[in-house]
């Protein structure tokens, strides 16, 4: 009998000398029947199939190596014997254990979860084959995700421990060590720009105190070259067209606790622009193609706005159909004159049409809802412009957590692509009963359905009880934004709302109104949109003890129980790439609120309110807010009804201030005004401690504004200024706002408020 073996301890390629030593007293025999030993978890068929012969072959030295390396490339087996008895093959192995479990100690900058995703992703993990080899890459493995997070000192040690029934358990022991901070990055090499301009730019950097939080002094290879990129773009953005880096040095101390960063550059000449041409098949007027471009003759020469110019030529073709546009730029570099010409060349490729648009995720949401929203039609050309605002509309809905578009080829045309549209739902129907407090309205008490999209139609149903110490309410409405098929849409609401001002901390009176109303939307074109309603108010107004005098007054002179017939008309500009949280694009509306002729009172308010969003950076956005209200009376009704009057202060105005507290004042109770205007501008940080950047946003804000008795009033230097930061959290039970502001300007008599935190609404 003839036994051929491989020990598990051996090297592959020992194995295989092995094989062919043993071959030369191998007697050839033609296979009648293969009989596998050994086996425990491993089918029979598993082995089978990496045999390379099957019975009634011939068995010789040749196939014996062949399948010796087939069944150990498996990594099942430790031992192998091939065994002949008569002219049956027997194949006689030990399987390799199996892994029990895997546990880790000393691990606290790395969860036990994150560790073993990451063995997982080298074949170790509970259930699998043990291969002693492994264990080599497990260390590297590790030491490779602690490296990522600045902990060069690290060590791990692993021990196997057999269990019965060829099991064994893992466990790898881990000091971590301490976070090797970066302690010096030197520039050498630069002239032109100082080392404070250059090693502003780099994500990382020597200890500061807000280092805890971005980790940016931790030395990370992939942020290392990151940075350099940074550093290379930053001078070919500037006309230094033969920058280089030309090494790079990193020192760790031998304690593993430091690290040292030099980087060597040589700058090169600044080159100009001479001349700026376009060229190829430019489809469209070269006229119009040559506004986009950013750079002209005479301009340093700029490799972002180069890119820049390319990208936006070909998303100019791409509205005309050509979405595989190539754009080339050539650029012709004189070094004696330090000048460069360049030469945008077109290639706009074939023009490709759209054959189907395609609907996948939407469970719940029927097609034609999708499908409205659609600017891109079926059969014509595609146009990148008219995708991306489909995509736009879609996410607008609120309907959907994600949105992916694809445009794959279809095959067998050249000049045809399909453009799917694969969607995510959110829940769009609510069904609550809770608490939530506002810092304007104290505790709110509500119950409400309420459902964005109705049965998948795109309709929306709400009713709503909410009770708080300031209003009791009682509402339904219904929103039909569909109404007709040009996207005309057409609401009711129908409310109940009691009110005792004196809780909210203004003027004493108390009030209770039955409101029905009708509105529709008309869309004059993607980003405008015109809303005209009509609705009937009944009111019946109450004086307290403490109501002001003015107020008194008012009611004396005009009346106390009225009915309203209000009218409303109101114009909006939308371009913002999110109705949550958007971080560009502009919202602009202005509004009017008319009690009309035949009305217990006559008057109307005009509101205009403004949001611009602009990206600085990838991760940075400015916000621009505008708000203006002004309100007056007409026909014998005296003054502005002093129930309609703005306030300003608090979560949705100035922060800083207490809600409704600034503006005139009698008997130290604030009574609002007819005119008011509050503003300011907010920088959009990166969140640093939320992965999920679409539900959580974090600001650095200044706020201003005040109210006034009426617009003759205005007074600059009565506005009140705040500073501070806020957060907006989309949390499972509703928005979630808070702020953390300093009044900057207060005055006696005002009344601050530091924190302020909102449940329900949006700041």
């Amino acid at each position: 009998m003839l036994c051929i073996t491989r020990r598990g301890s051996l090297s592959y390629f020992l194995s295989i000398l092995f094989v062919l030593s043993s071959a030369f007293a191998f007697d050839s025999f033609t296979i009648e029947d293969i009989r596998v030993t050994g086996l425990q978890r491993i089918s029979e068929g598993a082995v089978f199939n990496e045999l390379p012969f099957n019975t009634g072959e011939l068995m010789d030295e040749r196939r014996s190596a062949e399948a010796i390396r087939a069944l150990f490339r498996t990594g099942f087996f430790q031992d192998i014997d091939l065994q002949r008895d008569g002219n049956v093959l027997v194949i006689a192995v030990t399987e390799r254990p199996a892994i029990s479990e895997i546990t880790f100690a000393g691990n606290k900058d790395i969860t036990s979860d994150q560790l073993k995703e990451a063995l997982e992703k080298i074949g170790l993990a509970k259930g699998r084959v043990f291969n002693p080899s492994s264990l080599d890459k497990v260390e590297g493995e590790l030491q490779r995700q602690y490296f990522n997070r600045g902990k060069y000192g690290v060590s791990i040690k692993s021990e196997v421990k057999p269990l019965e029934r060829n099991r064994v358990d893992i466990s790898i022991n881990i000091a971590e060590g301490q976070v090797a901070k970066i302690r010096s990055i030197t520039i050498v090499g630069n002239t032109v720009f100082d080392d404070d301009t250059l090693l502003g730019r780099l994500e990382l950097n020597t200890p500061t105190m807000f280092s805890f939080i971005s980790g940016n002094d931790r030395y990370d290879k992939p942020k290392l070259t990151a940075d350099l990129e940074t550093l290379r773009s930053y001078y070919l953005d500037r006309g230094y067209i033969n920058f280089t880096i030309d090494s790079t040095q990193v020192s760790i101390t031998p304690d593993k606790k430091n690290v040292y960063i030099t980087i060597n550059i040589s700058e090169g000449d600044r080159f100009s622009v001479k001349e700026v041409k376009l060229d190829g098949e430019l489809i469209v007027p070269e006229e119009e193609l040559a506004r986009l471009i950013s750079l002209a003759p005479g301009d340093i020469f700029s490799r972002k706005l180069s890119s820049e110019s390319s990208s936006k030529i070909s998303e100019r073709l791409g509205d005309e159909g050509y979405a595989f546009t190539n754009i080339n730029t050539i650029p012709d570099i004189n070094m004696e004159t330090k000048e460069v010409s360049l030469t945008f060349f077109v290639d706009p490729g074939r023009r490709i049409y759209v054959r189907r648009l395609g609907i996948v995720g939407n469970e719940k949401t029927q097609d034609e809802v999708l499908r409205r929203e659609f600017r891109q039609m079926e059969g014509g050309w595609i146009s990148t412009e008219k995708v991306n605002r489909s995509r736009v509309r879609l996410q607008r809905l609120g309907y959907f957590e994600g949105i992916n578009v694809e445009t794959p080829a279809v095959p067998g045309v050249n000049d045809q692509v399909d453009v799917n549209f694969s969607v995510k739902e959110r829940p769009a129907g609510t069904l609550t009963a809770g608490i939530g407090y506002s810092d304007a309205q104290g505790v709110l008490l509500n119950a409400s359905v309420s459902h964005n999209n109705f049965f998948g139609t795109g309709k929306r149903v709400s009713t709503t009880i909410n009770n708080s110490s300031v209003n009791t309410v009682y509402s339904f409405g219904y929103t039909n934004p569909y109404y007709t098929l040009d996207g005309v849409s057409r609401g009711f609401q129908f409310s109940s709302r009691q009110t005792n001002a004196g809780q909210a901390d203004v003027g004493d009176y108390l009030s209770d109104v039955m409101e029905g109303s009708v509105n529709y939307g008309l869309p004059i074109n993607e980003l405008q949109t015109v809303r005209l309603g009509i609705g009937l108010e009944t009111t019946d107004l109450r004086t307290t003890v403490n109501t002001p005098q003015s107020f008194i007054d008012f009611l004396n002179a005009n009346a106390s129980s009225f009915d309203t017939i209000k009218g409303t008309a109101s114009w909006s500009y939308d371009s913002r790439n999110s109705t949550l949280l958007a971080t560009s694009g502009t919202l602009q509306s202005v509004s009017l609120d008319v009690a009309l002729p035949g009305s217990g009172l006559t008057y109307y308010k005009l509101n205009s309110r403004t949001r611009w969003f602009t990206p600085l950076t990838r991760s940075l956005t400015l916000l621009l807010k505008a708000d203006i209200g002004y309100g007056d009376s007409y026909s014998d009704t005296t003054a502005l009804p002093f129930f309609e009057n703005f306030y300003a202060g608090g979560s949705q105005s100035v922060r800083g201030y207490r809600s409704n507290s600034l503006g005139p004042q009698e008997n130290d109770k604030r009574l609002g005004g007819a005119f008011r205007t509050v503003g300011g501008l907010e920088l959009i940080l990166p969140a640093p401690f939320a992965s999920d950047v679409e539900s959580f946003r974090l600001s650095a804000f200044i706020d201003g504004g005040n109210v006034y008795a009426d617009v003759s009033d205005y007074d600059s230097g009565e506005l009140r200024f705040s500073t501070g930061v806020a957060a907006i959290w989309l949390s499972p039970i509703g928005p979630l706002t808070f702020s953390l502001a300093r009044a900057l300007n207060e005055k006696p008599g005002d009344r601050t408020q530091n924190f302020q935190f909102s449940l329900g609404t949006f700041f």
